[in-house]
């Protein structure tokens, strides 16, 4: 990735507003420029936008909206903006903190009043670090879904998205200021665009080896669950540019992804009574303190493996999730069932009598705590294995690397 002279663009065509991504950021960003009154272009290197937010769950935080109104949850940009930072332990920027929750609510109220996506609150559970319930999703909890929401709200607004349009270098004058992009397709072919503004919306360099094991060593030999086009791009650009790289150790993990499925296990099942344990059968952390926390435990773990385990009860809450479906009819969720009383095993929750059966399943990613109010009983559990090795496994996954641009931790 280089930027280059501007005097040595060939411009075929130029665009007020041009946006590198077609993600969940470049999309909105689009829709912001649109309602701005500007045109805008969207260049994305894959055939259609997919990127890193069709991969995740699509949940995103927001704080004052009308959705939590509607179902009497009282929020506000301090409660959010405590909860970030206690879950961190005070690591991030407090002004980027404050800007973000301050921006959350009205974002998601915009999005759904302005453009017409869907948005439910997420009920039944909350996430880790976040004291009341914040977490709004596209009706089918996916990120795809959202994804998908935001792309027909672009594409109604006239914003023209280009596919399998790789952008390989930047165009900048002697000052630093970018006037355009140089774009090359999969047949060879490559185009110059020029521009009155750039944004940047490519992510970050999960999928960089060397820049991972740089900057987050600790995460250098973990399954990669994003884009593979996340290589960094934008790092490049921005410092070659004259920009300064901030908060280059700053990542999400997950703790709690099926392998070789590739499908998340929500960490729902962990905050409502899951546990995680290795492949010697042993628990090996506090699986509430976050799925992203839980990812270097996993690792540290004999074979970076775990089982996720629960039972029947939250089989049916994962049951709402449509990753979770998925991951079910993958084959990484495993169900077996446990005598009680007999030979010395233990009984169900709530004291069944000898002989009774609770069936439960396993799905393959990290489970929480058995201490918790509703926790599995030892009688009672599903199983999910995390490894590389055998039946429905579940690897612990690299997040999305980020830069100047990442959100706070525990955001």
């Amino acid at each position: 990735m280089t930027v280059r002279p501007l005097e040595q663009a060939d411009f075929a065509f130029e665009a007020p507003v041009l946006v590198v991504g077609g993600g969940a950021c470049g999309l909105i960003a689009a829709l912001a420029a649109v309602d701005a009154g500007a045109e805008v272009v969207v260049l994305e290197r894959d055939p259609v936008p997919t990127g890193s937010t069709s991969l995740s769950s699509g949940f995103v935080p927001a704080c004052g909206t009308r959705f939590q109104a509607a179902a009497g949850v009282t929020d506000t940009v301090e409660l959010m903006a405590a909860d970030i930072q206690r879950k961190n332990a005070g690591e991030a920027d407090p002004a980027i903190v404050e800007a973000v929750c301050r921006r959350s609510g009205a974002t998601i109220d915009w999005l759904a009043d302005r453009w017409g996506l869907p948005f439910v609150l997420l009920d039944g559970f909350l996430y880790p670090g976040h004291g009341v319930r914040r977490m709004h999703a596209h009706p089918d909890r996916t990120g795809a879904a959202l994804l998908g929401a935001l792309r027909t709200a672009a594409e109604a607004a006239g914003v023209e998205v280009v596919g399998d349009a790789h952008v390989t270098a930047l165009y900048a004058d002697a000052a630093g200021r970018v006037g355009g992009v140089r774009v090359e397709r999969p047949d060879g072919t490559g185009e110059d665009v020029g521009c009155g503004a750039l944004v940047l919306a490519c992510n970050g360099y999960g999928g960089d080896p060397a820049m991972l094991r740089e900057h987050i060593p600790e995460m250098a030999d973990a399954l990669y669950f994003g884009h593979s086009g996340n290589r960094g791009d934008a790092v490049r650009w921005g410092t070659a540019l004259g920009g300064e790289a901030l908060h280059m150790s700053a990542y999400q993990g997950h703790g709690s992804v099926a392998h070789p499925h590739g499908v998340l296990i929500t960490w729902a099942l962990m905050m409502e009574g899951g546990i995680q344990v290795n492949a010697e059968g042993r628990r090996f952390s506090d699986e509430t303190h976050g799925y992203s926390e839980q990812a270097v435990a996993v690792l540290a773990q004999p074979g970076g493996v775990a089982f996720d385990l629960y039972d029947a009860r939250l089989h049916a809450l994962g049951l709402g999730f449509e990753d979770y479906r998925e991951a079910e009819k993958a084959g990484a969720v495993r169900r077996f069932e446990t005598p009680g009383g007999d030979g010395g095993r233990p009984r169900p929750a709530g004291g069944g009598a000898s002989g009774d059966r609770s069936p439960t399943r396993g799905a393959a990613p990290a489970a929480r705590p058995a201490t918790r109010s509703g926790a599995t009983s030892p009688a009672s559990r599903r199983w999910s294995r995390r490894t590389s090795r055998c039946g429905s496994p579940a690897r612990c996954s690299t997040p999305r690397a980020g830069c100047g641009s990442t959100p706070p931790r525990g955001c």
